[in-house]
């Protein structure tokens, strides 16, 4: 029972970013979304820090903890486009890597041979979530900094999509004791 409690709590902490999110887009502060963007990449690290050094990956975790980031990404993001802070085109740069992941998610859902893989963060998918955020950060603080930080997610979102699909296909190849694994863009895995 105290571990059903714990990953409760664990899975509304990361649940979180959702309400953050929606505040982003209300009030339209500089440093109140710096704040928002700060909160929210915390409780993502908190999450992810808790689930691993307590052994609370779960199932549910690696599907919301990931969904949770790319809302509240997506979100600014989109906030920002409508602002003309951000144009579409940087709008599609940075999340490329979210739509890609977001296709290969359900292709591994409807082909037989990938539904049993479960859930896998990989450092590239971190490092792009993380440019992501600065690139929010840079928005509001040193806009100057934008383009440079929308290429270096792109070309780190293209380097990330091939390393999970080359994952994608390894897991396939080689099921382990508990299944092949999966790779998320972000995110705790499932134990």
């Amino acid at each position: 029972m105290r571990r059903r409690t714990s990953l409760t709590l664990l899975n509304a902490l990361s649940l979180t970013r959702l309400p953050l999110a929606a505040v982003f887009v209300v009030l339209e502060d500089p440093l109140v979304r710096v704040g928002l963007v700060v909160a929210a990449a915390l409780t993502d690290f908190l999450d992810g820090y808790i689930a691993r050094h307590k052994h609370l990956e779960s199932y549910w975790g690696a599907l919301i903890d990931p969904i949770a980031d790319r809302a509240f990404v997506m979100v600014a993001l989109l906030t920002f486009v409508l602002e003309g802070s951000l144009t579409p085109v940087e709008f599609g740069i940075l999340v490329v890597r979210d739509v890609a992941t977001g296709l290969g998610f359900i292709v591994a859902r409807i082909v037989p041979q990938f539904r049993p893989v479960q859930f896998k963060a990989r450092m590239l998918g971190k490092v792009v979530t993380t440019l992501q955020l600065g690139a929010l950060l840079a928005v509001l603080l040193v806009p100057v900094l934008v383009r440079p930080l929308v290429i270096a997610v792109g070309l780190t979102a293209l380097a990330s999509v091939v390393d999970y699909t080359a994952a994608v296909w390894r897991a396939r190849a080689r099921p382990g004791p508990r299944g092949p694994h999966i790779p998320t863009p972000s995110g705790r895995g499932a134990a």
